[in-house]
């Protein structure tokens, strides 16, 4: 994990992560939306040991911007090894369950912007012929549930698309990595209740880290929402209705 592309960098599992990536001395390019808060992200991560580290304006559900991203962090980042896909946008539920336009915008920002960027980061990894790409998706995916639907559905696809993605790179020596987190303790759930199944973003990251370390392919993190969802997964859908979970 020598040159690394993060897309999605100011999220805070990102963030956490870049900090792991700075502190053994990685390259970094750092890809969102807000100039200003990658500006002030790449500075501490400069500080903490990184040896270069350069930031990219992306608005994701631009799709015909992914081709200029992909392309400078090929050209800056001399033989890219890794990227790591972190960005994304908690649905409201209830919103979208008002209305169809914010459903499709958050499929768009969920689910059909990342499978359209891995599409074209793909080509690049399979040209060199090694490397890892990382994509963050979550446990919500696992099983359709009234109260997160639109937001599962979209991790569903975004974790049914790494799994061929996967297959398909396997041959050209790249691994590619689902990452399934449950609940984060983030800017982004703030307004959550927390409890004891919440875990902190540098809990994340350090598993990210070592999934790439140990080569893995879809990660549940914490490892205990592995059985968790295999339970949640294998209740009947009356249950699930009873449930309202």
């Amino acid at each position: 994990m020598n040159r690394v592309l993060i897309i999605g960098a100011t999220s805070a599992i990102a963030e956490a992560t870049a900090r792991l990536l700075a502190e053994r001395g990685s390259e970094l390019l750092l890809v969102g939306r807000s100039i200003p808060r990658l500006t002030a992200i790449a500075q501490d991560l400069k500080v903490r040991g990184a040896s270069r580290v350069t930031v990219q304006d992306l608005d994701a559900n631009d799709l015909m911007a992914h081709a200029a991203v992909l392309k400078r962090a090929e050209q800056q980042l001399a033989d890219l090894d890794t990227a790591i896909v972190a960005y994304g946008s908690l649905s409201d539920q209830e919103a979208c369950e008002r209305s169809a336009l914010l459903t499709a915008r958050e499929l768009m920002t969920n689910a059909v912007s990342v499978a359209a960027l891995l599409t074209q980061m793909a080509e690049g990894f399979a040209v060199r012929r090694h490397g890892t790409i990382v994509v963050i998706s979550s446990v919500a995916g696992d099983r359709g549930r009234q109260s997160n639907y639109v937001y599962g559905s979209a991790k569903a696809l975004v974790s049914t698309f790494l799994s061929g993605l996967r297959q398909r790179l396997h041959a050209a020596n790249v691994n590619v990595i689902t990452v399934k987190p449950g609940l984060v303790d983030t800017p982004m759930t703030e307004s959550s209740r927390k409890g004891l199944l919440w875990a902190k973003p540098d809990r994340i990251a350090q598993g990210i880290i070592d999934a790439i370390d140990r080569s893995r392919s879809t990660v549940y993190l914490p490892g205990f929402w592995r059985p968790v969802m295999w339970v949640i997964r294998a209740l009947p859908e009356p249950v699930l209705r009873w449930l309202h979970i």
